[in-house]
């Protein structure tokens, strides 16, 4: 490989959340989802460009801003974008806000799939929202969508939107166009709008393929809000830029209202000089080297727990870089279990209850770290696992 993903840069002490959050200082971060990856070569020459001007106003977006986009999503997914579809904001949880705020503006209910992303319910519930959950379904090591439940919930006439996950977090599972066509389908048939969020869209297992939600047909594409940022594949969360892409005209009228009351337009100057490095030929280079990385990373896993863990089986991963633990087997509920692991472990995983119906039993986990990292957290999980239960 070109880039060096074994390398550990530390990061204790630099105001990050991930590693200075906890005061212990023993103890490894499985948990928020940013990698602990030095990013691509393009977006740090990008932002060193940026800071020795040494002048940090307001900034208008350029032309090559919408070419990045534009030519990434076509050349990358096969999606063609027009430039009038895009609205940049600062991030993808604002978005979603936003959206939440545009279908709901007094509250009501709104359809997920749960297990799913926490901050899904963190945004409805401050939008003053209901979660309506059509649960996804464990079959063996990985999940299916619940589509009978999905049709049953969407005929709710109080229900006008979903949010969708795409790829999936916490379980892993990159959408087929199928499995995608079927759920852009029953909204129609519901008049439910998808607001699809796709923040892990680049982050898809050799093998596997993302298939952009606005692609699996014209229909669904006029009932659809697709919410993106290079910002989760690419490492740099902490630079706030995101993207939503709207082909209905009328929609994205009434969204870009909403995101201009709410002030969440206008991304600065480093956002955008960022995005538009990191869509380059440089950013997908490292963007293909990460990703055989975190397969490699999840195989390792995958055989540590066959081997030492069966107790406690992992699902498939298809997409992002989080992987989704049965950890049942300990009878412990999992808030119970996430602070047990950071006092005696001193391991930090999220407990799976945060996402929501489904999610009791399970911890998720943060693989994209150095191998290395990743091999210490495993045998300080085991070595747990072995004195609180004996469980091989």
């Amino acid at each position: 490989m070109k880039y060096n993903f074994d390398e550990i840069i530390p990061r204790r002490g630099t105001g990050s959340l991930k590693w200075d959050a906890c005061p212990d200082p023993d103890v490894l971060p499985f948990w928020v989802a940013d990698m602990d990856f030095i990013t691509a070569s393009p977006i740090r020459e990008a932002l060193v460009k940026r800071a020795q001007h040494g002048i940090y106003g307001y900034a208008s977006i350029p032309d090559a801003y919408y070419e990045a986009v534009t030519g990434w999503f076509a050349s990358r997914h096969g999606w063609k974008i027009d430039r009038e579809w895009i609205i940049p904001v600062t991030g993808v949880i604002p978005a979603l806000s936003a959206v939440i705020g545009t279908y709901m503006p007094h509250g009501g209910k709104v359809l997920v799939q749960s297990p799913a992303y926490n901050h899904f319910f963190i945004s409805l519930e401050q939008n003053g929202c209901e979660a309506v959950s059509a649960e996804l379904i464990r079959v063996g090591n990985t999940y299916r969508m619940d589509f009978d439940a999905l049709e049953e919930k969407a005929s709710d006439p109080d229900i006008s939107l979903m949010i969708l996950c795409n790829p999936q977090n916490p379980v892993g599972r990159v959408w087929s166009r199928d499995e995608l066509r079927r759920v852009g389908e029953i909204c129609l048939r519901h008049g439910v709008t998808v607001v699809s969020d796709e923040i892990h869209c680049e982050l898809a297992a050799p093998c596997y393929a993302y298939a952009p939600f606005a692609t699996v047909g014209e229909d669904i594409a006029r009932n659809a809000i697709i919410c993106v940022s290079p910002t989760k594949p690419f490492n740099m969360a902490g630079v706030k830029i995101a993207n939503i892409i709207i082909p209905d005209p009328d929609i994205r009228e009434r969204v870009r209202k909403v995101v201009e009351q709410r002030e969440i337009s206008g991304p600065g100057p480093f956002g955008i000089d960022a995005l538009t490095a990191a869509y380059s030929e440089g950013g997908a280079e490292w963007l293909d080297e990460l990703n055989v990385y975190i397969s490699d990373n999840y195989e390792y896993m995958r055989e540590y727990i066959a081997k030492y863990l069966p107790a406690f089986p992992i699902m498939k991963l298809e997409g992002t870089y989080l992987v989704w633990m049965d950890c049942s087997a300990l009878e412990m509920e999992s808030a119970a279990l996430e602070e047990a692991l950071k006092s005696e472990a001193r391991i930090w995983l999220n407990a799976g209850t945060m996402y929501g119906p489904g999610g009791e039993g399970y911890m998720r986990w943060n693989i994209a770290c150095p191998r290395t990292v990743l091999e210490e957290g495993l045998h300080r999980f085991r070595a747990f696992v072995e004195k609180k239960s004996g469980v091989r």
